[in-house]
């Protein structure tokens, strides 16, 4: 169709109408995660806490965001961050206790912010009650029926039972003193339960009420891909990895070999151990579960699973209700794969009537801000440390900033991570004898892992420890460089990645993009298709430059916010190279 506010030659295609104006909250939410342990220390010890939380709460609600995801803060030793949970229906003490969660949800409440927890189903922490119980009842018992326990290969089972490998690295089973061996996709702490034994099922069911019934909004579910393996538990060939996957543009044919390229967009786990069909019978249960309470409860699916299409079935309309966009996440800097991924992303979810989510940073990944900032832009290593490339740390933040704004024009519902709005990077210097990701020791020191992107805030900027903790103490050391990226350096500041943040969100809500359309707009003077990005959603045009050169904006366009200074007079507008621009047009 032709758009009656721009020249003659420009068109817009359609991709994805509006949705109606009564929508559920979750298909238009901005929704931030918190990182308890790094996001602020009210006790002084040096890890963060809930009350810590509780008391910057106001901070997010100025930020304009509309819930909070809350990383593991259950009873867990703590190998593995948390996602090693040994009471599920506990808060662990380094976070505080059952009455501070509760504090918390009441403050976050009466602040309009919704909160979702994160739940942890594919395995326990062995510290679990049920492993300890399983380890002593010994091979064949009900106890034991719960996760997965086999025996080994070879005369002597001294051998796996088969060849899989664990995504933090080396094999994924370790054997018990009886000989036989338990099945561990993550760490040889965190013991795999087993989905076909209905106990396991009641049991988080049960989970999942205990928290419905305290009042959250929902549930944020960790390696939702993975709870159902293939029978029989096949060997497997590929490798297996929570940031790697296929090199395959979702939407894209296979012999389609320049978008492959350009993009390198994988987001996929594959294998036996993974996106297996029984897991959709274990969330239409939960959905069940979540219905039966007023108020919009939402699951929310981690879920890496390629093709898009195939990701769309976890969000079917008696399942799930978002699931992260994986595919958008690990797209390069690129205008013509982020138009595809883009494109595909809203027509495989449309397709089920659910809303698409997205996402550019997560405790798992390098911060976008300095994945934007390497040499091939967007790519995705394990963590970065001091002797990897290091990121151009102002580039990055110019394109991760220009990211952000393309993100949140676009419609459906954005996830940011702690700090982005502060425009962190990850920490690419940390001390290797510092770092606590399992991956670091399990890969054989050959992948970083996810440290950098998990260092304590940034406050304020003269205060110890930027202001994280009372004591100034951090249980990660903060870089001294993020002085300039404190809160206090930025609040109320002109142009500042923390202002950039709050003005967008704002505009973003008073003008229902997250409810809006998607078209893009060809024929745009001077858009080279290649390297810009031009789409309208209801009335705001939204420009992404990704190119060497400026690019002109159409004339009389209201401009409503740029990621980064523009060029020209007020008659003669252009964009510079990674910028991102949202007008409105005359008319």
């Amino acid at each position: 169709m032709t758009d009656s506010r721009l020249d003659l030659v420009t068109t817009t295609t359609l991709v994805h109408p509006p949705s109606g104006p009564h929508a559920e909250w979750w298909r238009r939410a901005v929704i931030y995660q918190v990182y308890p342990r790094s996001f602020a220390d009210s006790s002084g010890d040096g890890i963060g806490d809930l009350p810590g939380v509780t008391d910057r709460l106001e901070h997010l609600a100025a930020l304009g965001i509309d819930a909070v995801w809350l990383s593991p803060f259950y009873r867990s030793p703590q190998a593995d961050a948390g996602y090693d949970v040994a009471d599920y229906r506990d808060v662990d003490p380094i976070f505080g206790t059952l009455g501070d969660f509760d504090d918390l949800l009441v403050r976050a409440h009466r602040l309009g912010i919704r909160v979702i927890v994160d739940l942890v189903p594919n395995h326990t922490s062995d510290e679990h009650a049920w492993f300890r119980a399983a380890l002593a009842a010994g091979p064949g018992s009900p106890e034991r029926a719960r996760y997965v326990f086999r025996a080994g290969k070879g005369p002597d089972g001294s051998e796996p039972p088969n060849n899989w490998t664990s995504v933090f690295g080396g094999p994924a089973w370790t054997r018990v003193d009886d000989g036989e061996w338990y099945l561990h996709l993550f760490d040889t702490r965190q013991p795999d339960l087993d989905w076909e034994h209905p106990e396991v099922r009641t049991e988080f069911e049960d989970v999942l009420r205990f928290w419905l019934d305290r009042g959250v909004d929902g549930f944020r579910i960790d390696v939702a891909h993975g709870l159902v393996k293939a029978p029989g538990l096949p060997d497997w060939d590929g490798e297996v990895s929570m940031i790697e996957g296929s090199d395959a543009v979702p939407g894209a044919d296979a012999g389609d070999t320049d978008l492959v390229e350009e993009s390198a967009a994988g987001a996929g786990n594959r294998g036996p151990m993974f996106d297996q069909d029984g897991v959709h019978e274990i969330y239409r249960d939960w959905h069940r579960v979540l219905a039966g309470y007023e108020g919009d409860r939402a699951l929310v699916a981690e879920a890496w699973v390629e093709p898009l299409e195939r990701l769309a079935r976890y969000v079917r309309p008696d399942e799930m209700h978002q699931a992260f966009n994986f595919s958008f996440l690990t797209t390069r800097w690129d205008a013509a794969a982020l138009r595809r991924v883009v494109t595909a992303s809203l027509e495989a979810n449309d397709a089920v009537g659910a809303p698409t989510t997205w996402v550019l940073s997560n405790h798992d990944v390098v911060r976008h801000t300095s994945r934007l900032g390497l040499r091939d832009a967007g790519s995705r290593p394990k963590g970065i440390g001091h002797d990897d490339e290091q990121p151009d740390e102002e580039l990055g933040l110019r394109r991760g900033r220009a990211a952000t704004l393309l993100m949140l024009g676009l419609p459906g519902s954005a996830y940011l991570f702690q700090g982005e709005e502060l425009g962190l990077p990850e920490h690419t210097a940390l001390d290797d004898d510092l770092r606590q990701d399992p991956a670091w020791w399990r890969s054989g020191h050959t992948e970083r892992g996810r440290d950098g992107c998990r260092v304590p805030l940034p406050w304020a900027a003269d205060a110890p420890g930027f202001g994280f903790s009372p004591t100034g103490a951090t249980w990660l050391p903060q870089p001294a460089s993020w002085a300039r990226y404190a809160l206090d350096a930025q609040r109320g500041v002109a142009g500042s990645t923390y202002e950039l943040y709050r003005a967008a969100l704002d505009l973003r809500r008073d003008l229902e993009l997250g409810t809006g359309s998607l078209g893009w707009v060809d024929g745009l003077p001077g858009a080279d298709p290649a390297t810009t990005l031009v789409l309208a959603n209801r009335a705001v045009l939204v420009l992404a430059n990704l190119g060497a050169g400026p690019v002109a904006l159409p004339e009389r366009a209201e401009v409503l916010v740029a990621s980064g200074p523009l060029e020209g007079t007020t008659d003669a507008v252009s964009v510079p190279a990674d910028t991102t621009v949202w007008v409105r047009l005359p008319g």
